[in-house]
């Protein structure tokens, strides 16, 4: 599966981005599909994942309040809202989906990745 993510750039402390995750050819409704981000030096983490169905959502503790993640089945595109940026928050994010659940596709190390969206928190 090809997962095309966009919507990154610049912002200062304290603003907003929205990515998107999308995946040509795939009805990304019929899966889990979790957020990740990696910054250099590091190794990638799970942040925020979204079940298929009904769509429960879960989060890591450091994004938890701030970020949300919600689908929008007619454009088969999952977003992340992410509000009230820091510094920490700089890195590459990916997405990825998978058929089990949220707790186990978040800790997933998955063999292959997509470019990713580039975000940089900084004043």
């Amino acid at each position: 599966v090809e997962f095309v993510e966009s919507g990154g750039g610049a912002v200062q402390p304290g603003g907003s981005l929205r990515l998107s995750c999308t995946a040509p050819g795939v009805r990304l409704d019929s899966y889990t599909v979790a957020w990740f981000r990696q910054v250099p030096g590091k190794e990638r983490e799970g942040i925020a994942c979204i079940s298929s169905g009904v769509g429960g959502a879960s989060y890591v503790n450091s994004v938890r309040g701030r970020f949300s993640i919600s689908r929008d089945n007619n454009k088969n595109t999952v977003y992340l809202q992410m509000n009230s940026l820091k510094s920490e928050d700089t890195a590459v994010y990916h997405c990825q989906a998978d058929q089990d659940k949220c707790v186990i596709v978040i800790n997933t190390v998955f063999p292959f990745w997509g470019r990713g969206t580039h975000v940089t928190v900084s004043s």
